[in-house]
């Protein structure tokens, strides 16, 4: 039995979504002619209360469409030190947009709308890059699956309003959030501008991300995404698995929340474990005591087929996910108890 909570990416489809991708209906997605591709991005725009939605393969590629959209080259997107965007992208936002990040040194990946208002660099003085955007994640993934507090989400929108500045939401694990608070996704839909939601992490789709928002905005994206090497053919077949997951994964997202409550529980009560970071979703990251071997630590898991990510200076990081069965958890409990 090998347990791989390294990410909620590896995942396998189940047979009921291998089934729905075997049985899509397909056509040439570039001419807009693939009746599963639409009627994914039709529902998700629906769902958000928003235009317009483009499937894309990754949730990179959305988020670094959904910076250029907003930005022009010189220009400077806010967001957290943590933010996807500007750790995990490959430098995206400047190879691609020309833009530059200006850092806001939050909580666990999230910030105040004070702090966005102390970002803004002044319009008129023009040593410094024009502020265009701000950007959150949430849930947080270096924060540890934190979920944003709404109400600071709309402060922050009225301090966007107020510059005119754009409002861009990375939601690669917005589902997560969504189950675990009592908003929903047309709430989400009013606030932002544009949001990007990921359909291979917590609902287990083989690949695909969608990019969201209003038409004056979302014009553009098909434009970005062919320069960018995102446009796809008879795409339907992964679509179909997002129309899948939709209805049959969304709701069971709760029980990977719980696993890592549980798992965080015996985590805390482990003498080499000096720090476990509040549980909310799916991510556990915890830190080691300074006397114990992190690559040590790491071989003595995978010995018992444990897989997870160690994340440096003694920080370890696991994610609950669709393929972590119960009988996985209860072997992960027992072996974790005895160290």
């Amino acid at each position: 039995m090998i347990i791989d909570l390294r990410s909620d990416t590896v995942t396998k489809p189940t047979k009921g979504m291998l089934e729905a991708m075997m049985t899509a209906q397909v056509g040439d997605d570039v001419y807009k002619e693939d009746p599963s591709v639409n009627a994914l991005e039709q529902r998700l725009a629906k769902l958000f209360g928003k235009d317009q939605a483009l499937f894309f393969p990754t949730g990179s590629m959305a988020n670094q469409t959904a910076l250029k959209l907003h930005t022009n080259p010189g220009e400077q997107v806010i967001c957290d030190k943590y933010a996807h965007i500007y750790n995990y992208e490959g430098g995206g936002a400047s190879f691609n947009s020309g833009i530059s990040c200006k850092l806001i040194d939050g909580h666990r990946g999230m910030f105040s709308a004070e702090q966005v208002e102390a970002s803004i660099n002044p319009p008129d003085f023009y040593h410094s890059p024009l502020t265009s955007l701000v950007e959150v994640e949430n849930t947080t993934n270096k924060g540890g699956g934190a979920c944003w507090d709404f109400e600071e989400l709309k402060r922050i929108r009225k301090v966007c309003d107020t510059h005119g500045l754009g409002y861009h939401l990375d939601g690669a694990r917005l589902w997560n959030a969504l189950v675990n608070t009592k908003e929903t996704a047309k709430d989400y839909g009013q606030l932002f501008d544009t949001i990007s939601v990921c359909l291979s992490k917590g609902l287990g789709c083989p690949i695909g991300s969608v990019l969201i928002g209003d038409h004056d905005l979302m014009q553009g994206a098909v434009r970005v995404r062919k320069i960018l090497g995102g446009g796809m053919r008879q795409v339907g077949y992964l679509a179909a698995a997002g129309l899948y997951a939709l209805d049959h994964h969304m709701d069971r997202l709760s029980v990977d929340h719980k696993k890592a409550k549980e798992i965080g529980h015996v985590l805390e009560n482990l003498s080499i474990i000096r720090k476990v970071e509040p549980i909310e979703t799916n991510i556990i990251i915890f830190e080691l005591e300074p006397h114990v071997d992190e690559s040590e630590f790491l071989k003595q898991l995978s010995d018992h087929d444990i897989h997870i990510i160690g994340m440096g200076s003694n920080k370890l990081r696991m994610v609950t996910h669709l393929d972590y069965t119960d009988d996985m958890h209860n072997k992960l409990l027992e072996i974790l108890n005895d160290f």
